[in-house]
């Protein structure tokens, strides 16, 4: 049986939304960015079609699941998924370098990402005090506990978090349980929103027809930053399913991915 025939459909699915631009951009796949006993680990950068003298800024898409986990329940690695490199592509339409990546440890090698890419920034050809990081689904808990590294405070400019799981709060269990259940990291367990900068932009999409207990967990996270005026714009998709962006191909889906990028490129700008 073929790589593709293994596949699960879901991995076959690309945003629903394109930008013309999609078709031009640049990519450079199989970067080495760390080298262990175990082997390289590698990332794709995908750049605008037409590059600016000055270094652009940089997305991460971020990776919640080791890469092996997610090949064995999904038959590819993360960066490998449609929806990874059609969202690639709209950034870099955009005028944002997007990174994917492989892993083995999500933690620690989002870290080392991180560190790779403001070390080889301009060999790059990245900017590396305007970073940001965008997840979705189970990925939300790695990006939300790096947005909470102090270190990171001086260049990851925002983060996008779409139709995630997020923060056990008020007693809530939901997040850890699912983590136990599909196998993502959750190095955010036992934090709270207050341990988010108080500064940093966040866009958040809710999918209105999502599981009950992610929403319930995402609502309350939603209350909480509010209560603690976070700098928070939130997109609500009342009709929207889990994974929208792939799954309902609809003029509110196109819209929201439209204000995603509008986000990005905005807080991403140069000063």
């Amino acid at each position: 049986m073929s790589q593709q025939a293994q596949r699960h459909e879901m991995t076959t699915k690309p945003v629903v939304y394109r930008l013309a631009e999609m078709d031009a951009v640049k990519v450079r796949r199989d970067v080495v960015y760390q080298t262990t006993e175990a082997g390289v680990l590698t990332m794709d950068l995908y750049y605008p079609p037409d590059p600016k003298s000055q270094a652009a800024p940089a997305v991460i898409i971020v990776a919640g699941y080791p890469d092996g986990g997610f090949e064995r329940m999904l038959g590819c690695k993360f960066k490998e998924m449609a929806s990874s490199v059609s969202w690639g592509q709209l950034a870099a339409a955009s005028g944002i370098v997007a990174v994917t990546y492989a892993n083995r440890e999500p933690v620690t090698d989002l870290a080392r990402l991180l560190e790779y890419l403001r070390q080889n920034a301009g060999d790059l050809g990245i900017d590396p005090s305007r970073i940001a990081l965008w997840a979705s689904s189970g990925n939300v808990p790695l990006a939300l506990a790096t947005l909470m590294q102090p270190e990171a405070r001086d260049y990851v400019k925002c983060g996008v978090l779409c139709y995630g799981l997020t923060l056990d709060l008020d007693g809530g269990t939901g997040v850890a349980e699912a983590a136990r259940m599909f196998g993502f990291a959750n190095p955010c367990a036992g934090k709270t929103v207050r341990d988010l900068p108080q500064d940093l932009p966040l866009f958040v999409a809710r999918a209105g027809q999502d599981a009950p207990q992610l929403n319930e967990a995402l609502d309350r996270f939603l209350s909480q930053a509010i209560a603690c005026n976070l700098p928070i714009t939130f997109a609500n998709h009342p009709t929207g399913p889990h994974a929208f962006d792939l799954m309902q191909d609809s003029e509110t889906s196109h819209e929201i991915i439209r204000q995603v990028l509008a986000f990005l490129k905005f807080h991403l700008r140069e000063h």
